[in-house]
């Protein structure tokens, strides 16, 4: 990193460039605006580094008279070219190159980037930059990641032409202008004679706020040309295409990790090495490499990177991986959803779970037609008036939820979201029973659980993450046991237990099993906390067990216990996590895999598992995780560094406002 943030500084001529959000933390130090009128003081001076200019730009014709004025270097920034999720007028960059020779899009002057391109690569930068091409291509990634793929059907055999707006100052600099783009279009022509041409249309161009290079109107009447102005992922179109034909885009740069050939009309950063089809001479600067080389010198060397979640600085591979976990959740459901019976204050919390999709909301499910998708919290009655064949998605809360009980406001960081079932209904499958029943075997996968589940351990987290106080089994007792209660209107005993149903019958039924045993029996913290009824067990449990522990947290309480016996409390799969001997007397979501001693049949369930098998698919590929910090989809592994934060900070104002909040939004409107 370049200086120390407090002694050194980067000038700026422009407001604007100071206040792009992210930059000083991308170069490692603040950046200041010197004034217009009069001298920066000498300190200023004496700290700057180098005046900064936003590419070529206007305003960066002020930066270069600051730095000639006062003998500092000019430096010119731009975004990286994996840039962000979203826009740029929506988002800051993540990702931010720094040139002290030119700028990578001016093909006219040298440019830092063409010096790291030209230089060799070890083996080791050549095996990095190779990997790094199949993970952007499993990523499925681009500079831009916040649209969808097309949903239109692509033509069966065609080359993509992607037009520019008019006035890009990279068309310019590339040595380019608005006849290449008729020539490139001619050139698609005649080089594939026999396939579709799919023109893309830059979106400003496509809604009339920018003009393009082509009058759509008369190509709209060419039958071989069809004409893509929505604005989509470009993913799905580079790994189907059989070629790309661009003036400058970057488009072409992102064909080339994709394996495809390129036609080039301009002098774009990519070409000229030998590795595209070019239209115009290359400098002399330029001569034939390898696809290693311009990757590792354009992805790797060339920007600096910020990871979205904490802010520091962080390799490409970990944007490209955070950046793929956003395009894959974005992608799970249609793009047209309607949420039915939440309350106005879950409505913000569900837009961030479903992502990606356009939802709505609705107490009306009569309403919902073809081509609709409901999305309903759980087994709610209005999924019932849903009309015949419209999909539903059902949402319950995850394994690793909050810091809080369920029934306040906490933000959740975890939840089921479910096209079949729910984890909790053994009367029929669900997405989590089908992924365990497939088997998860991959190696990697199974490392990854293993180091999550004892993280888990390590750090004590649970569901709901409350309860101070310790418990110690008393002296001289060789085998205790733990009875979990559940809220006893809950739906996994509806669903889960087909069998006992309520927490004091299974009281009993543990009790008279096991005669000799020291069973204790801990209450639902909702019920504990007064969110929810106080049920015949807590009134009446001292008959049937030998210690009532109310206040000790469910971690420390696992480890003094020797078993778990329940009806469908996740305190069992939090049990077996512990390695702790698990009886289960009702059907929960980690029944009948051969970890669990069961009393009731499942025999849908045939596969036996091991234990981080059934990590995998509980913890993470089943649930959705959001992040409270950055509010997009996350993993496991950071929502236990965000639990750990969140546990150890004191409660903020808005934390104490939702808990009081909570009951009252309770007895007003119902849980969710």
């Amino acid at each position: 990193m370049i200086g120390k943030a407090q002694d050194k500084v980067f000038l700026t001529a422009t407001q604007g460039v100071a206040k792009t959000a992210n930059l000083s933390a991308l170069l490692g130090a603040p950046v200041r605006v010197a004034p217009r009128l009069g001298k920066p003081s000498p300190r200023l001076l004496a700290r700057s580094q180098a005046v900064l200019a936003w590419g070529r730009k206007p305003s960066a014709r002020y930066a270069e008279a600051l730095a000639t004025r006062h003998g500092l270097p000019l430096w010119r920034v731009e975004d990286g070219f994996l840039r962000s999720l979203g826009l740029g007028g929506d988002e800051p960059p993540l990702s931010l190159v720094v040139d002290r020779l030119g700028i990578y899009y001016d093909a006219s002057a040298p440019s830092e980037l063409e010096r790291l391109i030209a230089r060799p690569l070890s083996e080791v930068q050549r095996r990095r930059a190779e990997a790094l091409v199949s993970r952007w291509r499993e990523a499925r990634i681009s500079k831009y990641n916040h649209n969808r793929d097309p949903e239109r059907s692509l033509p069966e055999r065609f080359v993509l032409v992607v037009d520019q707006t008019r006035g890009d100052a990279a068309i310019r600099l590339g040595g380019a202008d608005a006849d290449s783009f008729a020539h490139m279009l001619d050139s698609a022509r005649e080089a594939y004679p026999e396939h579709r041409l799919l023109l893309k249309v830059h979106p400003e161009v496509a809604v009339g706020r920018k003009p393009g290079h082509f009058d759509l109107a008369a190509l709209a009447e060419d039958p071989r040309v069809e004409i893509l102005g929505e604005d989509v992922h470009p993913a799905r179109l580079l790994a189907t295409a059989e070629a790309v034909f661009t003036v400058t885009s970057q488009m072409g740069f992102e064909a080339l990790l994709w394996g495809k050939p390129v036609h080039t009309f301009g002098m774009p950063f990519y070409a000229g090495w030998g590795l595209t089809v070019d239209a115009l001479p290359a400098s002399s600067r330029r001569r034939p490499l390898s696809l290693a080389q311009l990757v590792h010198g354009a992805l790797i060397d060339y920007p600096r990177y910020l990871d979205p979640e904490t802010g520091a600085p962080c390799q490409v591979e970990r944007l490209v991986d955070w950046l793929g976990l956003q395009r894959r959740m974005r992608e799970r459901f249609p793009r047209q959803m309607v949420a039915l019976g939440f309350a106005p204050w879950r409505h913000a919390g569900v837009r961030r779970f479903v992502a990606g999709s356009c939802l709505t909301f609705t107490r009306w499910p009569e309403r919902l037609g073809p081509g609709q998708t409901a999305l309903v919290w759980g087994y709610k009655p209005l999924a019932e008036r849903l009309p015949e064949g419209v999909p539903v998605v059902r949402i319950e809360d995850g394994f690793i939820r909050s810091v809080g009980l369920g029934a306040n406001l906490a933000q959740p960081l975890s939840w089921a979201i479910d096209r079949q079932g729910l984890y909790y209904d053994a009367t029929r499958p669900s997405d989590l029973e089908c992924l365990l029943e497939a088997g998860i075997e991959a190696p990697e996968l199974l490392a990854r659980a293993a180091r999550l589940r004892e993280r888990i351990v390590q750090s004590g987290i649970t569901k709901y993450n409350v309860g101070q106080s310790g418990w110690r089994r008393p002296a001289g007792v060789s085998r205790v046991i733990l009875v979990p209660g559940q809220v006893e209107s809950d739906a996994s005993l509806a669903y889960g237990a087909p069998g006992l149903k309520r927490n004091m019958q299974l009281l009993q039924a543990v009790r008279e099993a096991n005669p000799g045993a020291y069973v204790i029996y801990k209450p639902h913290p909702d019920v504990v906390a007064g969110a929810r009824r106080v049920g015949e067990a807590e009134e009446r449990a001292e008959q049937w067990c030998d210690a009532v522990v109310t206040e000790a947290g469910m971690h420390q309480l696992l480890e003094e216990v020797d078993e778990v016996h329940l009806l469908t409390s996740l305190t069992g799969f939090e049990a077996l996590l512990r390695g702790k001997r698990v009886v289960c007397y009702g059907a929960p979501f980690y029944a009948g895999w051969g970890l669990t001693e069961d009393r009731v049949a499942l025999p849908r369930r045939r596969r036996r598992l091991s234990l981080d098998a059934l990590v995998a698919g509980v913890l993470i590929c089943y649930p959705t995780y959001v992040s409270r910090v950055t509010g997009r989809f996350t993993t496991p592994e950071r929502v236990l560094d965000e639990l750990n934060e969140w546990r150890s900070a004191p409660p903020s104002a808005v934390d104490r406002w939702r808990e009081r909040a909570s009951r009252l939004l309770r007895l007003a409107f119902g849980t969710k």
